[in-house]
């Protein structure tokens, strides 16, 4: 049922080797080289693995089929297949080398429901090569601010650091990964109670980067906007965000219009372990995307790299033959629905630092190689438990091209809850490569918005 409301894991036989370099040090000439030979373009391992369970990067999925027809949604390419094997509570233990500690814990806490259907592994990321070449023109200039909290010399690459020495650097890739330069969609967000029933906020969202606007502006990185269209008591509802490029420069910006009262204010609170807008206290502001925002609070670790199952392409779980009922079931997402592959992660690790103040005390992210998104996470409490695990459901959109996922979750071991992002079946296409003109990011525009 649907209702719309109102109001340590394992590493120690399984890490990769890990090429590093000096701390916050542009790449070397050297390693500048292995980019499009052993490594992709973005700094993957170019060769599959020795088992054979996971392939060479041949390119990743750049076309889009015959036929392809964007208000019907992305057809899936591998709709033919079947899983290689299902991993349950039963028979999970086999294969925990290649299994994040959330996802055993999810096993553990559902052994009824939950499962993990593994299909086989399609490396399908790909970029255009404008991209790659940005990639390659900026690796040597790019650095870490000395603070930490921004970029220095970095001028659109989405991957400034493909070879990253430090977690710092992983975490930056993330942060500016490619999303065509603006994003433009309608989607459900909210929470999924241990009932199965969806408190869905409908959200229409602009996010703009920096260099997709009509005029820029200095240290500014992205621009974004939410207007509420559902459910009607918050309905015209706005939130709108001016995201730095370097915070120890300047702060986030944000507001919010308030369509009831008709009148904007200012909203510092939208930002670190803040309870998350519309999502009834099941994310903080910096899980939105996976993460995003300030790295001020935590030290951060690249620990290493491993093969771990993630979800990707997924296509089955963003078909437009489905509802937002079909996909969103009692304390997890539809198992018969998601597909998991066996794909190299990074692994980073943030713990708090002494002296800030987060609810996390520590979160574990494993990103993606070949597309430098957050495919996975864990966070841990005050107190060191594992609290909550989050998913990128990872897919290629091959009509840009570009690797972003359909939506995110994340799933709450404690209280039995579960949040959704982007949850875009029943909704229209979203618009990849959108531009914007900076005055409709004004604070006098919200109301204009929030009207509309």
């Amino acid at each position: 049922m649907i209702r719309v409301r109102s109001s340590a894991w394992q590493l120690a036989a399984f890490l990769l080797p890990l090429t590093v370099g000096s701390a916050q040090a542009a790449l070397s000439a050297a390693d500048l080289a292995r980019l499009g030979k052993d490594l992709t373009p973005v700094g993957a391992e170019r060769a599959g693995n020795a088992a054979g369970t996971i392939p060479a990067w041949t390119g990743g999925l750049t076309k889009a089929p015959a036929g392809f027809d964007i208000n019907q949604g992305h057809a899936n390419p591998y709709a033919s297949e079947k899983p290689l094997y299902t991993i349950t509570a039963q028979n999970w233990e086999q294969y925990k080398k290649v299994l994040s500690d959330g996802h055993i814990a999810m096993l553990k806490r559902y052994p009824d429901s939950y499962r993990l259907n593994v299909y086989p592994t399609h490396r399908s990321a790909a970029l255009p090569p404008a991209e790659y070449e940005r990639i390659r023109e900026q690796a040597a200039k790019v650095t870490v601010s000395a603070s930490g909290t921004g970029l220095d010399h970095w001028e659109h690459s989405p991957v400034p650091f493909p070879i990253p020495a430090n977690g710092l650097e992983a975490i930056w890739n993330h942060e500016v990964r490619s999303r065509a330069g603006g994003i433009q969609r309608r989607h459900l967000i909210g929470a999924v109670n241990p009932n199965g029933s969806f408190n869905a906020y409908g959200v229409d969202e602009s996010w703009i980067f920096s260099q997709n606007m009509d005029r820029q502006e200095n240290n500014r990185f992205w621009y974004f906007m939410a207007r509420m269209y559902s459910p009607a008591d918050v309905s015209g509802e706005v939130v709108m965000v001016h995201e730095p490029l370097d915070f120890a420069r300047d702060g986030r910006l944000a507001w919010v219009y308030n369509a009831g009262l008709r009148r904007v204010r200012r909203a510092p609170q939208i930002i670190y372990d803040s309870p998350g807008s519309f999502s009834e206290g099941t994310r903080t502001e910096d899980d939105y995307d996976m993460f995003n925002g300030p790295t001020d609070r935590y030290t951060w670790k690249l620990v290493g790299k491993r093969e771990m199952l993630i979800p990707y392409n997924s296509y089955a779980i963003h078909s437009k033959k489905l509802k937002a009922r079909d996909v969103v079931k009692p304390h997890h997402l539809d198992p018969a629905l998601t597909r998991y592959e066996l794909h190299r992660v990074w692994v980073v690790e943030a713990t708090l630092k002494d002296g800030m103040r987060h609810i996390y005390g520590k979160r574990v992210f494993y990103i993606d190689e070949d597309s430098w998104t957050i495919a996975v996470k864990e966070q841990y409490d005050g107190r060191g438990q594992l609290w909550r695990v989050g998913e990128a459901q990872l897919m290629q959109y091959y009509d840009v091209p570009l690797p972003y996922y359909a939506f995110e979750n994340m799933y709450d071991l404690q209280d039995g809850r579960y949040y959704v992002a982007g949850l875009s079946n029943e909704e229209g296409p979203w618009r990849f490569g959108a531009k914007a003109r900076r005055a409709d990011f004004d604070p006098d525009a919200l109301r204009r918005s929030g009207t509309k």
